[in-house]
């Protein structure tokens, strides 16, 4: 890319970064240190501003950069993703919100602990919930790193990894130093960026074809070369009886796992009732819908405008189709109008990942800090020491998720989401489900339940075909692999009902009625919650 893109593109990188860095200073100097304001702001905000900042956290970079990557390349089958992520919220609507605030204070782990014995059940909690959001992580360095390299125009592997760096470096200031107040408010300010870019790009997409989504939808699968085939299923899970399953794992990994990640649920105890939680996932589930609306013709929009092979060119698996699309848009390349529109839409996916980033380190330095480290200390510890150890464990998070950023760079942000979703979808959601439904449910059944979904499904992804033996792997020069699909969704879900089931069928604690009616009427009505 020429001078000036890189120019306008790193001017408004810093501009979003010093008005977030601004927001946090801001905060760090009203907060009062207390672990409710650093784990949910204190309480205080109203369903909307949780609304926007629910979006903001959901419509990641593998939303924005991978999705419309993966529709641009496969046409129908990348199509999945958009409609997993957005059916999903039903699930969290339906099922979880209102409970989840309700039942919990910080974490996950509150709404189990609180009819269990606490310690083990926090500590496998605690695990899954840091394991899944380091997942979560990765693709947001991996879709910064992507952006970065695209925007100098691939130049070396330097500007790549001093990019991961920096997002790391930064999501740890924003954490240690805001806490939640500041998380949320960043969040507000993406999501709104991030749908204003989409509604642009959409609209002069349906501009170009006149409107006619016809139109864009015939030549989008004439420039594939795969002609009629690319509107319908099969391009990418259609082959043989491996891909149809990966697609059905995949399907269940992002559907189900959604009420199961870190960052969403810690969401739900930034608003003082139940009501405002639910209020919160209607305005969330409108804005997220309308934006993976806008992702389907953004993915179409590439594939007919830019081309599958332009896109595959500059990078192989799909992550730049939007930026590429808004350069042609604009203009062209050495267009004025296509270089400020290429600078706006590379600023706002930065920012975008900056965001996302902050709050999934927020909800996992809460787990290892109000799950972890409370449950392994022997005396209870003091809220002030709590957000102190939280604090330190965002920088460790970093340095975990920076390195494993830099190992994955060439995988698809999306499909790096859907692996985070399935452990999910296996650990997280069948515990959360038995404790808020299942009477009979024991601290062995939870601890089980919640080992028996996170083990297998990360043992399977390390065998599967994402991480040895083929060209595409992380590691292409060794052959490891025993899992022929590359999502463990369809094997590790039901094994993690499964195991909780067993667990509780075969323990000698009797379950504890009392507990579990009191969680049941604070589920339902309130009363009591925090």
């Amino acid at each position: 890319m020429n001078v000036d893109h890189q120019t306008l593109a790193l001017v408004l990188f810093s501009a979003f970064v010093a008005v977030t860095l601004g927001i946090t200073t801001w905060v760090s100097r009203s907060r009062h240190g207390s672990a409710e304001e650093f784990y949910a702001g204190g309480r205080l905000f109203s369903p909307m501003e949780n609304g926007f900042a629910i979006a903001g956290d959901y419509m990641s970079a593998a939303s924005f950069l991978g999705i419309s990557g993966l529709i641009a390349l496969f046409g129908y089958d990348g199509l999945l993703y958009s409609v997993g992520f957005l059916v999903a919220w039903l699930v969290v609507l339906f099922l979880v919100a209102e409970l989840v605030r309700n039942c919990g204070r910080f974490t996950l782990a509150d709404v189990v602990a609180s009819r269990m014995s606490e310690r083990p059940v926090r500590i496998a909690a605690g695990t899954s919930s840091v394991t899944v959001s380091v997942l979560y992580l990765v693709a947001q360095m991996v879709g910064a790193g992507t952006l970065v390299a695209l925007l100098l125009g691939g130049e070396g592997e330097g500007a790549q990894t001093w990019t991961v760096i920096g997002v790391g470096a930064l999501m740890v200031v924003y954490v240690s130093l805001g806490g939640m107040r500041a998380t949320t408010w960043i969040q507000i300010v993406k999501a709104v960026l991030l749908m204003g870019g989409a509604i642009a790009l959409t609209v002069l997409v349906l501009v170009r074809f006149h409107g006619d989504f016809d139109q864009l939808l015939r030549t989008a699968a004439e420039r594939s070369g795969h002609g009629d085939a690319f509107l319908a299923p099969g391009l990418r899970y259609g082959g043989d009886w491996i891909a149809r399953f990966d697609f059905i794992s995949l399907g269940l990994a992002l559907v189900l796992g959604t009420a199961g990640l870190p960052h969403i649920l810690s969401r739900f105890y930034t608003v003082p009732t139940a009501r405002a939680a639910r209020r919160s996932v209607v305005w969330s589930i409108g804005l997220i819908g309308g934006f993976y609306l806008m992702t389907i013709v953004l993915g179409f929009g590439a594939a007919a405008i830019v081309g599958p092979e332009a896109v595959r060119g500059s990078n192989a698996a799909g992550n730049t189709a939007v930026p590429l699309l808004a350069l042609d848009l604009g203009g062209g390349a050495d267009s004025t109008g296509g270089t400020v529109l290429f600078a706006i839409v590379a600023a706002i996916a930065f920012a975008t990942i900056l965001a996302v980033v902050a709050g999934i380190t927020l909800a996992s330095s809460a787990s290892v800090a109000h799950d972890l480290y409370a449950s392994l200390r022997r005396r209870r510890s003091k809220p002030h020491s709590e957000v102190a150890v939280a604090r330190t464990a965002a920088v460790g998070i970093g340095v975990v998720a920076i390195a494993l950023g830099l190992l994955a760079k060439d995988l698809n942000v999306a499909f790096l989401v859907g692996l985070a979703f399935a452990v999910a979808a296996s650990a997280n959601l069948p515990v959360l489900l038995y404790s808020l439904f299942w009477r009979r449910f024991t601290t062995r059944g939870a601890v089980w339940s919640v080992y028996g979904g996170l083990v297998p499904s990360v043992v399977l992804v390390l065998l599967s075909p994402v991480v040895s033996g083929s060209a595409d792997s992380l590691f292409p020069d060794v052959d490891f692999q025993y899992f022929p699909l590359q999502n463990p969704g369809l094997v590790s879900i039901p094994l993690g009902f499964l195991v909780g089931w067993l667990g509780t069928v075969t323990s000698a604690e009797p379950p504890d009625e009392a507990k579990h009616a009191e969680t049941e009427v604070r589920s339902l009505t309130g009363a009591g919650a925090v």
